[in-house]
């Protein structure tokens, strides 16, 4: 039987010929065929030209995702394994994150490894996948074998994204897809700290791989100061810099499981130098700066403030707000460390938000790092928007 086939509309074929994977609905001129939800489609430019190789979904507003650019090449079983067999050999063979039985790295990041829609963390011996297409999630056993056959886990969790089962008409909840049900108390290993994770019901698929590099960044300069990390989750940063030889460690969350994580950590570590703040993270800073404190390192890892458009003015009042909070409290020639996930912010905007803030204050800003994810998030070339993350080091003068 043939192959359904996408025809898009006039002058809308160029994204395609630089391998963009993403084709929306309104690009689209007709769909020879009648495809379900979840089947291979091929896409074609007005004039009839091969494009691509995608996934149809027309409960989404990305029609098409595009995987492969080969005509005669199904998007098969055999042609998701070398795609994977590709991602884990970045992680391995050039990266070289599988240090051992507790590592914990991204193994798939989803664009940037060909695989749209496709997530997939290492948390010791156990695997969390993320799907947030609705075609992928339908071949998930597949996806289970192949990552079963190629980094033998123990097990493989399934997280979900809030909101994707609306975007993707995807049906889908957290639960184990394959194996043993990983322990309440997992434990990894980064950079000689060790970190519990809760696979089950940890933000994100468990913890912030992406933040590897930048943790190890700041606690360069940790040693003899006095910090404080806004929104620490399970404290990354704050061990980091603890284990450095920061003379104090404050850790804030609104979340009161996410510092017990924190506090388990900091255990775990032998680390006696942290203290632990629940509460809502503005409000909690605002206090400190009545009452007049200051540090010499302030770490704003916030989560992500904007999910749509609608949502990016009250993103940036947001952010504004946090950074005017910081440069008052901020000692002399202090260490402000900028983190924002928020893809809709780049990253000229985000340190014109931090700058304004510094002019706001009377206080002088220089920028040291500009920093993003580490290297096992990379982004595509052919999908920019998939860059995310920005970490920005300044000292305020």
């Amino acid at each position: 039987m043939a192959t359904p086939t996408v025809i898009l509309k006039p002058k809308h074929a160029q994204p395609f010929f630089g391998r963009h994977p993403w084709v929306f609905a309104g690009a689209v001129d007709k769909v020879e065929g009648k495809p379900a939800n979840g089947d291979e489609v091929i896409l074609k430019a007005s004039n009839g030209t091969f494009l691509a190789r995608g996934l149809y979904n027309d409960n989404s507003k990305i029609l098409v995702r595009n995987y492969g650019w080969v005509e005669d090449q199904p998007l098969d079983a055999a042609f998701f394994r070398a795609k994977i067999a590709r991602a884990i050999g970045l992680r391995h063979d050039v990266l070289h994150l599988n240090t051992g039985p507790k590592a914990a790295y991204r193994v798939i990041s989803s664009e940037a490894d060909g695989l749209s829609g496709l997530t997939v963390d290492r948390y010791a011996e156990w695997l969390t996948v993320q799907f947030t297409s609705l075609a992928l999630a339908n071949r998930k056993e597949m996806f289970a074998e192949i990552l079963r056959e190629l980094l033998q886990p123990q097990g493989i969790y399934v997280r979900t994204e809030k909101g994707i089962g609306k975007l993707e008409g995807l049906e889908l909840h957290d639960g184990l897809l394959w194996g043993v049900q990983p322990p309440t108390d997992l434990m990894i290993e980064e950079n000689g700290l060790r970190f519990r994770v809760d696979l089950t019901e940890g933000q994100k698929t468990g913890y912030y791989l992406d933040q590897r590099d930048n943790r190890v960044a700041v606690a360069k300069m940790a040693a003899g100061k006095r910090v404080l990390d806004a929104f620490s989750y399970s404290g990354g940063f704050g061990l980091y810099c603890a284990k450095a030889g920061a003379t104090s460690v404050e850790c804030v969350d609104a979340s009161e499981s996410a510092l017990k994580l924190a506090e388990a950590n900091a255990v775990a570590n032998g680390l006696s130098t942290l203290e632990f703040t629940q509460g809502d993270v503005f409000a909690y800073l605002a206090q400190l700066v009545a009452d007049k404190k200051t540090f010499d390192i302030l770490v704003l890892d916030p989560p992500k403030f904007a999910r749509n458009r609608a949502a990016l003015p009250d993103a940036i009042r947001g952010y504004k707000r946090l950074h005017q909070l910081a440069m008052k409290l901020l000692a002399p020639d202090g260490i402000l460390v900028t983190c924002c996930c928020t893809g809709l912010i780049v990253m000229d905007e985000l340190i014109e938000i931090i700058g304004q803030s510094a002019v706001e204050s009377k206080r002088d800003l220089q920028i040291l790092e500009r920093r993003g994810p580490a290297a096992d998030h990379p982004v595509s070339a052919n999908c920019l928007e998939g860059s995310y993350l920005k970490c920005i080091l300044s000292r305020v003068g």
